[in-house]
């Protein structure tokens, strides 16, 4: 799979090389950098490639805010105050414990410890040992678990299962610290597919999460996971899992973009033409997304995670415009499908959102014509 992305991301680059602009309408040509034809980003008022935020798919500032703080003074106390004060069953507390468990994990990596040296994310250890009853923290602890396992260990060793068994013991610790948060057994959902649960007990799981928060995005992204090609399902399944939801998905919900992300899961791996794109099940599934994100709370964390794939499928199926509106609403972070599955986040959006100003600009748009 990973030499996958680096052919898709090869072909993309000569893609963009190739339509970075003329602007005859319909055409692109082959120009160079600096070339007064060549289309501009920062135009539009993008950030830098190397501006953008690869942590989060959208902003949260008091979570940054906390995140710098724990990080410069290793005071975990900042994180279980912010974690205290959010809706449990929300997207919001999920992706913010996901966060500091990810903040954790890389620290370690960066700083594994040795003689006489501090591994990183000993903030998180002192959180755990000071205060062992706090619900936040073991959410935060059993999710690093879960991240460790998938970054540090290969799926199905010794070492990764050893792993993910204490995140299970973990999730379940903190499930009775908080009976009514859903998120410890989202963490458990990425357990469910590491250890191979069967279909009966993934379903005791997931009866869990929908007696707690039935409309809960994160978790059905998670759970769709588990019923993909590539894990436990099919195909089938995992499209009829994702159908299931966006159907019953209450007005203004985002579960009606479920089956965006189930087709992204199964997209075959040399089809790169725009027609695919361009298909019937790709544009009924890219139509629901839309209407999704137009009739969500303005203020719903999970819409970010909607948009950036949207630029995915809008870009390959050469719906500029579209693309672009996209763009002026998530433009500045990169923490989210599909842009996390490249070594590169930044780059690889990068690349994306020049192939949209270059497509628009070449069908005749400016940053005049775009609404903001």
């Amino acid at each position: 799979m990973e030499i996958l992305w680096v052919l898709m991301a090869l072909v993309m680059l000569g893609f963009v090389l190739l339509q970075v602009s003329r602007r005859r309408r319909g055409a692109v040509g082959l120009v160079e950098p600096g070339h007064p034809d060549a289309a501009d980003p920062a135009n539009y008022g993008f950030a830098r490639e190397e501006e953008l935020d690869i942590r989060m798919p959208g902003p949260d500032q008091d979570l940054l805010d906390v995140l710098d703080l724990v990080q410069r003074t290793q005071d975990y106390r900042g994180a279980m105050q912010l974690l205290a004060g959010t809706e449990a069953e929300g997207e919001r507390r999920w992706q913010r414990v996901q966060a500091f468990a990810g903040a954790a994990s890389l620290e370690l990596r960066q700083r594994p410890g040795g003689v006489g040296e501090t591994p990183g994310g000993q903030w998180l250890r002192v959180w755990r040992a000071e205060a062992p009853k706090d619900a936040g923290g073991a959410a935060v602890h059993a999710e690093f678990l879960v991240q460790q396992a998938w970054r540090t260990s290969t799926p199905g060793s010794d070492d990764f299962r050893i792993i993910m068994e204490e995140a299970r013991a973990a999730c379940g610790e903190a499930a009775l610290l908080a009976p009514g948060d859903p998120v410890p057994y989202i963490v458990e959902l990425s357990v469910a597919r590491g250890l191979w649960y069967s279909r009966e007990e993934f379903e005791q799981l997931w009866l869990k999460i929908l007696d707690r928060a039935p409309n809960h995005m994160g978790a059905h992204l998670a759970a769709l996971q588990y019923w993909c090609e590539k894990w436990h399902g099919s195909r089938q399944l995992a499209y009829s899992f994702a159908e299931a939801a966006a159907a019953r998905a209450p007005r203004g919900s985002l579960l009606a973009a479920m089956p965006l992300f189930a087709v992204f899961e199964h997209l075959p791996e040399v089809n790169l033409v725009s027609e695919f794109y361009q298909s019937e099940v790709v544009t009924k599934a890219v139509h629901g997304a839309l209407h999704a994100v137009h009739s969500a709370r303005p203020d719903d964390p999970m819409q970010a995670h909607v948009r950036h794939l949207l630029v995915f499928f809008l870009v390959r199926g050469e719906r500029w415009a579209e693309a672009m509106n996209q763009l002026t609403v998530i433009d500045g972070h990169v923490g989210a499908l599909p842009w996390t599955l490249s070594t590169d986040p930044a780059a690889e959006f990068a690349v994306y959102r020049a192939l949209a100003v270059a497509g628009y600009e070449a069908n005749g748009g400016s940053p005049a014509t775009l609404p903001h």
